[in-house]
């Protein structure tokens, strides 16, 4: 395994990380609200970031998302790309592929993704019936990529579906409730649960590299805080129990990323990434939460204003940390692919 990323990838993620950092600022997310940036998504696809993927693989995509949770940046970036360019890219057929690659990489189309089902959504004949109760971004979407009971994928115009009612995350991502009621669909290929599970994987291992992002950038902003800040006449940062509990955050921190990066590298070699795409998962899940609280608790005082930045990646963390399955979630996954002798 080598997870040096190729000047390709190195590129794309100094560009991402340069357009973030100038765009994605405290008084601009404040102003954006549960929304996307669309300024900010504008600039991203201008600069071909979305269409990078292609070529970078989702490797690449972790080190872009990783740039985006620094940031916390409101754009729909990992669901369009892991549901939309991604999954079209890989499942779609010949004619699918031309008509929405295009859409997907220049921004004019955003895809996201019903996974997991939170309701039960059954096909016939070509139309979808059930609710979703929320999906991430989806107020900003024009397709929805939404599996059926026997896993079968389906994207579904946002505007064709029944109701879309808006919903309020732990995070600010723009979510909506998904009713369909005999809504026409368009299958997604010709897979069924293979192509299924692919696209999960493949989500479980970019929302995980996101996450890192998030854990990174609360612990940046303690790190900040706690050097400056003084106690007793001395940085907060020169005390033990403050460089233990950064130290614990470091290293969970490290714990998501390599794992994301393991799984993303299987994933792009055509190996089996599904049991190291739950590991990220469960990484992301269990070390997140704790990252992100270790970040609001470094503010002391400070980390309970909702207005301060770090408070968004509290958010953003405990969103993440439940999405696409929860620590004990994954782990019975995990538990069950262990049970049958799958050891990869």
């Amino acid at each position: 395994m080598d997870f040096t990323p190729t000047g390709e990838q190195e590129a794309a993620r100094e560009l991402a990380g340069r357009i973030f950092a100038d765009l994605a600022t405290h008084e601009r997310l404040r102003a954006a609200g549960a929304g996307t940036d669309a300024e900010l998504w504008k600039a991203l696809c201008a600069a071909g970031l979305p269409g990078a993927v292609e070529e970078t693989g989702l490797l690449g995509l972790v080190l872009l998302l990783e740039e985006q949770g620094r940031r916390t940046a409101q754009v729909p970036f990992a669901a369009s790309c892991a549901y939309g360019i991604l999954a079209v890219a890989r499942h779609g057929t010949e004619e699918q592929r031309a008509r929405f690659l295009p859409g997907l990489r220049d921004g004019t189309t955003v895809v996201t993704g019903a996974f997991p089902a939170s309701g039960t959504v059954t096909s016939r004949d070509g139309r979808l019936s059930g609710a979703v109760g929320w999906v991430p971004w989806l107020r900003d979407a024009g397709h929805v990529l939404v599996p059926d009971g026997d896993r079968a994928l389906w994207l579904v115009r946002t505007e064709d579906a029944a109701a879309v009612e808006a919903v309020e995350l732990t995070a600010p991502w723009a979510a909506a409730r998904l009713v369909l009621d005999g809504t026409p669909a368009e299958r997604l290929g010709t897979g069924g649960p293979a192509a299924y599970d692919d696209v999960l994987a493949a989500a479980r291992i970019a929302f995980a590299g996101l996450q890192a992002g998030v854990c990174a950038g609360s612990l940046a902003r303690a790190v900040e805080y706690t050097s400056v800040r003084e106690q007793f006449g001395r940085p907060l940062s020169t005390h033990q129990a403050v460089q233990l509990r950064a130290a614990d955050a470091h290293m969970d921190t490290e714990a998501i990323r390599v794992t994301a990066y393991e799984a993303a590298w299987r994933f792009d070699e055509g190996l089996d990434a599904a049991g190291a795409a739950l590991t990220a998962a469960w990484w992301a899940s269990e070390a997140g939460r704790r990252v992100v609280h270790a970040g609001q608790h470094l503010h002391g005082g400070l980390g309970a204003d909702l207005d301060h930045p770090v408070h968004r990646h509290f958010l953003w963390g405990r969103q993440l940390d439940a999405y696409l399955g929860s620590g004990t979630e994954l782990l019975a996954e995990l538990g069950d692919r262990l049970a049958k002798g799958d050891l990869s």
